[in-house]
């Protein structure tokens, strides 16, 4: 026979929070609500994981900031090793330093702490259910980041060959996009005798013999790319 709404067992929850106010207060307020039922309640990360490995809850309210072992690395390990409990965060802070970090550890719920009892008892019916359980504040901060542009990944730096030094390179590089040895003591402000020793440093470590060479070195080597017409 299929089980009826009213005939389906609580959901059976640990409480994570290193603030015994704080934590004894949420275990009341779960205490009076229907569909959940408190099987225990831990004071850190190490003592959650340790509970939940005991009592094989059906899901964790989780606090981020706790000692000996944070929220992130606790939800972390109940996940690896606990894979049938899920984790609702449930914490002061709603920032991305803190909103994805446990969300990456697998964390499927996320509110802060001004949620009513209602809220939570939402969470962990939606996480029970295959769905996330997070606060309206969280689903706008996700679409946010979704949609922020990305940056445009910088290009590598090419890797001096031959055992070229930084500057030897750059004369190279000046030398093959066709600027005279005065223009380019000019451009690295430095003079026209300094640009011939770092010529010859580098024509002797390539085993060039004229700028002509050197042209098709740079290029060669990729530290020059061809200009687009």
């Amino acid at each position: 026979m299929t089980e009826t709404e009213g005939e389906r067992k609580p959901a059976r929850v640990v409480v994570a929070d290193d603030q015994t106010v704080v934590r004894e207060g949420i275990v009341m307020l779960l205490g009076l609500l229907p569909g959940v039922e408190v099987v225990g309640s831990a004071g850190d990360g190490e003592e959650a994981v340790r509970l939940v490995g005991e009592l094989a809850p059906d899901v964790v309210l989780m606090d981020l900031r706790m000692p000996r072992c944070d929220g992130v690395e606790a939800t972390r390990r109940i996940r690896a090793q606990y894979p049938g409990t899920q984790v609702v965060v449930l914490t002061t802070y709603a920032d991305d330093e803190s909103l994805f970090p446990a969300l990456h550890a697998g964390a499927r719920g996320y509110l802060t702490k001004d949620a009513g009892g209602d809220e939570i008892v939402r969470a962990v019916e939606s996480v029970l259910s295959g769905d996330a359980g997070l606060s309206p504040s969280v689903q706008r901060r996700l679409l946010e980041r979704l949609s922020e542009p990305r940056p445009e990944p910088k290009p590598a730096a090419v890797e001096a060959p031959d055992g070229l030094t930084a500057r030897e390179t750059e004369v190279l590089v000046l030398i093959a996009e066709g600027l005279s040895n005065q223009e380019i003591a000019r451009k690295l402000h430095v003079s026209t005798v300094t640009v011939k020793t770092h010529i010859n440093n580098l024509f002797a470590k390539t085993g060039l013999k004229d700028r002509a060479q050197a042209v098709r070195y740079a290029y060669g080597k990729g530290l020059v790319r061809p200009r687009a017409e």
